[in-house]
């Protein structure tokens, strides 16, 4: 696990070495163990490495025997003994005992398509010697970033935005063409990126350049078509024996490993299939929130606990009251750019917790949108009901529903703020129903709080839809999930803030193998009468509890709603005040006050929307005014003494 980054220069002038040194300074909480380049007149390539397998020989950059391939790789290739053995048949010579060394030889043995043969989480740079070619790529689900800086003399690349900030004639700009996408979606979706002129390249995709042409392409999609006539029990032998061989292939590491532990069934699945094939106690990590209601709501160190005795692991866990105000400028920096998921302060926190004990992390990420475990999942399912219901009764739901109030942190008024979004999107077709729980501010809204609506230029989710072309409805979300938040939220918070403590973190619920599997189910057999992740609980019945398997599923975040009327409500006013929002240009004051106002009021549950607005500002100060997030921290701990 590192952190990669290059150059390719069109006017054919030489890398200079110092450009690539510099890339790499700034992204050294990935890779504080080793780093390495190589120069070879346009094209230069290097990395900062965390080493995890080969810990002595595994130094990158890699090259083939007679050094006209080379590579820097930053990931796991879990099937990296087999594809070694079989090269090692056809005659090829592998000078380390590292799992990346395989792409050299795969892509002198099949070209291109080598990457259909791993097994892992990647993002690489291929540097042909023979052809002056450069290729870069990234893993079929977008588990590790990769960004991009394409201009008349260069294209320049980095696993994180900031490597390439420091490249000379690039200074961080805002781009305010993604600025809709990321108010109505709370992250900005690939290809786009907060930074103009930077983006990200897409999931599954290529790049190369070669005689100074540069060519784009995917390589990978999931699975279209459906797989028929297995029963119940045979989805379920399948997708546990698949289960099992990527919790024991991801298992593979020289340095010690363990797993975070929620006591939520995806955790729990992977921490018991850990047990099974380990002769040592796993080791788990867990965190919870100390305070009043609404903290409670998020603490499920219980759940986590009773999974734990049950496997017999070495459980530690941390119970906090984090420092907010401290911590944001430092993770957004770290981010690259802004977002509005509390989870990237848990994620934060609980990476910093376990690297004190291990250097790599299995995490359950993904199992929800595999096997259907979200609640806006069960939106067609309740749909098809409230249809029958009377014209006139559906009416008056609707008109009440406007008027419920709404607030995640409480439990009545959460379970009001669910059936109020489910009335409001019941009557839509189920692409919009879709959108409007997905959605952080829908676009009428970022419409009225933009100062030039005319700026709304794409829409992330319209794309995913169009792409998505699945007839079952629920694999057709699960489409739409591995395009934008999967990739561009949930894993990228994953990724930054796990590497922000040099953690490896890896994710076995996304092999490609099991996601493939998944795809062709039918969501009849995903989800049934009701009850989510049906067919994936069926399967751990033998493994896991009754009272794991079916407890009421809660989001790995922060309270931060309640924080926003309580104690960070100075800071909340302070960063959208009206001269700095009239500084910054973008919004109209009098709509941010509105959902300042609604949300203290619980007439809305504004909290993914007030916290994408705080969080923008906060990343403004660091990356568009050049302040040091230490520095920024300092100023927003006096805006709440």
């Amino acid at each position: 696990m590192c952190g990669i980054h290059g150059i390719y220069r069109f006017d054919g002038l030489s890398v200079e070495p110092g450009t690539l040194t510099a890339m790499g300074d700034r992204t050294r909480h990935r890779g504080p163990d080793d780093e390495g380049s190589h120069l070879d007149g346009p094209c230069g390539i290097g990395m900062r490495r965390l080493s995890i397998i080969d810990l002595a020989g595994g130094h990158q950059p890699l090259s083939n025997v007679d050094e006209t391939l080379w590579l820097v790789c930053n990931g796991e290739i879990y099937n990296f003994r087999e594809l070694r053995q079989e090269l090692q048949g056809k005659g090829y010579h592998f000078k380390t005992g590292s799992d990346c060394e395989v792409l050299l030889h795969l892509y002198d043995a099949e070209g291109d398509d080598f990457v259909l043969r791993l097994n892992g989480m990647f993002d690489f740079a291929l540097w042909d010697a023979r052809r002056r070619r450069l290729l870069i790529g990234r893993d079929r689900l977008g588990v590790k970033p990769l960004y991009v800086l394409q201009d008349s003399r260069r294209l320049a690349f980095a696993t994180e935005a900031k490597a390439l900030l420091g490249l000379p004639g690039v200074s961080a700009e805002l781009d305010r063409g993604v600025i809709a996408d990321y108010l109505h979606l709370g992250y900005v979706a690939a290809p786009g990126c907060i930074f103009k002129g930077i983006r990200k390249l897409p999931p599954a995709t290529l790049l190369a350049v070669e005689s100074g042409q540069v060519r784009e392409w995917r390589y990978w999609r999931l699975p279209e078509r459906l797989t028929q006539g297995l029963s119940e029990g045979e989805w379920a032998g399948r997708v546990r024996s698949q289960l099992e061989e990527s919790v024991r292939m991801q298992m593979v590491s020289d340095v010690p490993i363990g797993a975070f532990l929620s006591g939520g069934v995806d955790s729990s699945a992977v921490v018991a299939c850990m047990a099974r094939h380990s002769e040592q106690p796993i080791r788990t990590y867990a965190i919870g929130f100390a305070g009043g209601e609404a903290e409670a709501l998020y603490n499920e160190l219980p759940y986590a606990r009773r999974v734990a005795e049950l496997f017999s692991t070495r459980h530690r866990e941390i119970l906090v009251r984090p420092d907010v105000v401290a911590l944001l400028p430092k993770l957004l920096w770290h981010m690259d750019e802004p977002l509005s998921d509390t989870a990237f302060i848990t994620t934060f926190l609980v990476s910093e917790f376990a690297r004190q004990d291990v250097k790599v992390i299995l995490s359950g990420v993904g199992g929800d949108e595999l096997f259907g475990g979200y609640r806006r999942y069960l939106g067609g399912h309740y749909a098809r009901r409230y249809s029958r219901l009377p014209e006139w009764l559906r009416r008056s739901a609707s008109f009440a529903a406007g008027r419920l109030p709404a607030d995640r942190h409480t439990g009545f008024l959460n379970t009001l703020r669910l059936a109020k979004g489910f009335l409001a999107s019941a009557e839509m077709t189920a692409d919009e129903r879709y959108r409007s729980y997905l959605q952080v501010l829908d676009r009428q809204g970022v419409a009225a709080l933009l100062l030039e609506p005319g700026a709304v230029a794409t829409d992330p989710l319209a794309r995913a839809f169009a792409a998505a072309g699945n007839e079952d409805e629920l694999n057709r979300m699960f489409a739409v999930d591995a395009e934008t938040q999967l990739p561009d939220d949930l894993l990228l918070l994953t990724d930054k803030m796990s590497m922000a403590v040099s953690l490896e973190c890896r994710v076995p619920l996304l092999d490609h193998e099991l996601v493939e599997l998944a795809a062709g189910m039918p969501a009849q057999i995903k989800v049934r009468d009701g009850r989510l992740k049906h067919l994936f609980k069926a399967s751990l019945a033998d493994l896991l509890p009754d009272d794991i398997l079916n407890r009421k599923k809660r989001g790995f975040g922060t309270p931060m709603g309640a924080w926003l009327k309580r104690e960070l409500a100075p800071l909340l006013r302070r960063l959208l005040a009206a001269e700095v929002v009239s500084t910054r240009g973008l919004f109209r004051q009098s709509m941010v006050e509105q959902l300042i106002s609604d949300h203290e009021a619980n007439r809305i549950d504004g909290t993914d929307i007030l916290l994408a607005l705080m969080n923008l500002e906060i990343w403004s100060r660091i990356y568009l005014d050049r302040r040091d997030p230490g520095d920024v921290a300092d100023e927003l701990k006096g805006y709440v003494a």
